[in-house]
């Protein structure tokens, strides 16, 4: 195969893949929703990174985040077992991603009650959090 013709498979091949992991939000032939637009992604260290209990106890506790009205979608994961690369940062033990529709969206979550308890409940297990916030363009 081809350099070019290489580059060209491996972009679309990443392309139907990204579009594939999109959440859906409408039924077949329906086209007239929009994807939220707020990504609230959350990578987790844990204190005892080799707890199962400790990082079973997170995870329990960010899908209770579910509940809150604003939060479109979430989903939680824990590293791949990707191609090692410069590039790819798999120290975290549990990340979190949210979909929210907009910046109010994500600001009404972050006073919710069930969020205040998942930090009251669940800060103890980490010992650092990096989180990314990006509006769709």
């Amino acid at each position: 195969m081809s350099t070019s013709n290489r580059r060209k498979f491996l972009t679309g091949a990443a392309a139907l893949g990204a579009t594939a992991a999109l959440p859906t939000t409408a039924q077949a032939g329906e086209c007239d929703m929009a994807l939220p637009a707020l990504e609230h992604k959350v990578f987790f260290w844990l204190k005892n990174p080799d707890s199962t209990e400790d990082r079973d106890t997170l995870i329990a506790g960010l899908k209770a985040l579910e509940a809150i009205p604003s939060v479109k979608a979430i989903q939680i994961g824990v590293p791949a077992s990707t191609e090692k690369r410069d590039v790819v940062d798999n120290s975290f033990q549990v990340s979190e991603l949210m979909l929210f529709d907009n910046v109010e969206g994500q600001n009404a979550y972050q006073v919710h009650p069930l969020h205040k308890k998942f930090v009251d409940e669940c800060s103890h297990l980490w010992e650092r959090v990096v989180v990314f916030d990006s509006i769709a363009v």
